[in-house]
């Protein structure tokens, strides 16, 4: 007989269920399948944990757009020079104060085409729009390029305390002879 038949039987193998969790022996590095996919559902779900947690508490801190009063004071009549444009509210109220020889108006420094901010060019006495190259005189009226209007007037008149008070929620329109009203102009 076969020596085969005597041997005695070997001991069952242990299965560690863990085994696949674990590195293998051959690379440090290598990660099962298993573990990866593990490790990827864990990010994943962080990743949607923590963007929706940023977005709910985002919604607690909107975007503000924080806009000048549409009243302001401007400074005192003696403070501007005859036939000086000034420049000095442009940029934080979005107008001009011009003082001419019978008193102030003040021009809205929107561009009626598409709205940019036009400049004034001393040397010229012009606004030019840098944008589509709009120009317009001194007082606000067209004469170049594509602007289809005037510029606008803002209400413009003396407060209690003797300073020049501008008004950016009053406009007044060339074309419809709203620059001959008592608010559009300051005699000085």
């Amino acid at each position: 007989m076969p020596d085969i038949l005597n041997k005695t039987p070997l001991p069952p193998q242990k299965i560690d269920p863990e085994a696949d969790l674990k590195y293998s022996d051959t690379s440090p590095k290598a990660v099962s399948r298993r573990r990866f996919f593990l490790l990827a559902g864990w990010w994943a779900f962080w990743a949607t944990l923590l963007s929706s947690t940023w977005a709910s508490l985002r919604f607690f801190f909107p975007n503000v757009l924080f806009e000048p009063p549409p009243q302001v004071r401007v400074g005192f009549p003696e403070d501007y020079e005859v036939g000086v444009v000034s420049t000095k509210w442009q940029q934080k109220y979005r107008v001009w104060v011009v003082r001419t020889k019978e008193g102030f108006y003040a021009l809205s420094a929107i561009c009626t085409h598409l709205g940019c901010t036009p400049v004034w060019l001393m040397a010229e006495s012009k606004f030019k729009c840098p944008c589509h190259g709009s120009g317009f005189k001194m007082t606000g009226i067209n004469y170049e390029g594509p602007a289809p209007r005037p510029l606008e007037r803002v209400a413009i008149s003396l407060a209690d305390d003797g300073q020049i008070m501008v008004d950016r929620s009053k406009t007044f329109r060339y074309e419809k002879g709203e620059w001959e009203r008592p608010e559009a102009f300051l005699k000085v």
